[in-house]
């Protein structure tokens, strides 16, 4: 058993809430025990440079964590002008990993950005930001084919994740 009192398979108290803000088309509040994580789906006509002409979408993410996200104040880091090299890995992840929920080709021309915002922190902040953007994504989705914006279903399949981690020599979700 841990310290928190959950046995080594037991993972955190995970909850959900949907279409959480206003004026996007998909995200999701997700909360793994005690971290929190904000997911949302901005959607814009056009692709990068590199796509442009192959019929072909694009998604990217963003990962940042709030200040106050963990137990003492860290400077935002568009006030140092450069991300960590943390935070960069993250959202690669991130979007490495959306990339495997969408049909390119059935998106068209367009690009979706995935933000990842830490809400609070306490371990798993990018397995929480994973499961949440690909909810968010599917709502998104769903909502862009049901708009016509895009014309055919590109949402291809779920993805989640999770955290396992070493405890007293035992493997713990």
């Amino acid at each position: 058993m841990r310290p928190s009192g959950r046995q080594v398979s037991e993972l955190r108290t995970i909850s959900i809430e949907r279409n959480v803000l206003k004026h996007t088309p998909g995200s999701v509040l997700i909360k793994f025990g005690n971290t929190h994580v904000l997911c949302s789906v901005s959607h814009q006509s056009g692709v990068p440079k590199f796509l442009k002409g192959t019929g072909n979408g694009w998604l990217t993410a963003e990962y940042g964590m709030l200040p106050n996200a963990t137990g003492s104040r860290t400077q935002r880091e568009a006030t140092s002008g450069k991300q960590s090299g943390r935070t960069q890995e993250i959202q690669r992840l991130i979007g490495r990993c959306l990339r495997q929920c969408v049909n390119l080709k059935a998106l068209g021309e367009h690009t979706l950005t995935i933000d990842c915002d830490v809400l609070q922190a306490d371990g798993g902040t990018r397995t929480a930001g994973i499961t949440g953007a690909c909810i968010a994504l599917e709502d998104a989705l769903a909502h862009l084919h049901k708009q016509g914006v895009v014309k055919h279903p590109a949402f291809a399949q779920r993805i989640a994740a999770v955290s396992v981690g070493m405890y007293k020599g035992n493997a713990v979700l």
